[in-house]
């Protein structure tokens, strides 16, 4: 037990130290990437006040006129303890807007992931279990179409038919949930099933071919030998066996999640994190571009690490094959 214990937090201390290496690398890349952009920061920040002394007093107060090495040191040092800056647009911290807009996205991308775990995981197994028959057939159809239909087409055909045709949902805006969870869960359905659909299919592909592997090895075919009931073999073997496929899926797929939660956003319009970021980019707040670029590179990287920890627990063999 200790020695399993060991391996496991040598397996997550080499997976943590990589992650730090890849959030330096993505801070890097952030900083000159924002500073690539068209158009001088200094006059964006002034807005109107085009004068040289204007531009020449914003460049000092922000630091402009430092080398590249300071000002990436003193945005660093300052992003560790949380200040991300100040919004060009709203004269607000960059952190505040985040916190602000943060909780809608990830109650929206929730529910898409419930959505796609539980559609796609179980129409996959469906699909496996009963190859070649019309339940197959159909499941196939359904994820192909979820896979090829554009969010914001879909969005658009979903706000048509539940919210005006039939007013079921509502077609935009959002309350919280603490203030009335049934109005939240009416704003959210909608663009959930918009966001999660697309996962769902890939999920659901992902998980059929992993589960026809697994039927088809031989400790399925010695479980049904040692005469297992055909649901132990299935969710006790070959579903089990399948979860390392499909939690892969997952955690690349979370860009997939981000990226669809723009559109999603701008087409239901969720003040969420989405939303934010359009926002910050047609009004070229530097900042704030800055900030969320960020924001979603660690949360993308702390997904990533929470992946590999679930493959130590769904597969005891990667944990003790990386900790060599």
């Amino acid at each position: 037990m200790n020695r399993l214990r060991t391996l496991l937090t040598s397996y997550l201390a080499r997976r943590l130290g990589m992650s730090l290496v890849t959030m330096v690398l993505v801070s890097i890349a952030v900083f000159l990437g924002v500073r690539a952009m068209p158009g001088d920061t200094a006059q964006a920040l002034a807005g109107e006040q085009t004068s040289p002394g204007v531009l020449a007093s914003i460049r000092q107060e922000y630091g402009l006129d430092d080398n590249i090495a300071v000002q990436y040191w003193r945005y660093v040092s300052h992003a560790a303890t949380g200040d991300l800056g100040t919004s060009a647009r709203t004269g607000l911290p960059v952190l505040d807007a985040i916190r602000e807009a943060l909780p809608i996205t990830l109650e929206l991308a929730a529910l898409a992931l419930l959505l796609a775990v539980v559609v796609g995981i179980g129409a996959g197994v469906l699909a496996a279990v009963r190859k070649g028959k019309p339940s197959e057939w159909l499941a196939n159809g359904i994820a192909l179409l979820g896979m090829s239909v554009p969010s914001f087409w879909l969005g658009i055909i979903l706000v048509l038919a539940f919210a005006i045709a039939t007013p079921v949902f509502a077609a935009s805006g959002f309350v919280p949930f603490g203030t009335d969870p049934l109005e939240n869960l009416r704003r959210l359905v909608l663009p959930a099933i918009v966001l999660g659909s697309g996962l769902a299919a890939v999920v659901m592909r992902q998980t059929r071919a992993a589960m026809l592997d697994s039927l088809s090895a031989d400790y399925t075919r010695t479980a049904r030998a040692k005469g297992l009931t055909r649901r132990q073999v299935i969710g006790g073997h070959a579903l089990r066996n399948s979860l390392v496929t499909v939690v892969t899926v997952l955690g690349l797929q979370l860009g997939q999640l981000i990226s669809g939660a723009v559109v999603t956003e701008q087409v239901f319009v969720l003040p969420g994190f989405g939303k934010l970021t359009i926002d910050a980019v047609f009004t070229r707040d530097y900042a704030m571009v800055q900030g969320v670029v960020l924001f979603t590179s660690a949360a993308y990287i702390l997904v990533n690490l929470l992946v590999d920890f679930l493959y130590s627990v769904v597969d005891p063999r990667i944990r003790l094959g990386g900790a060599r």
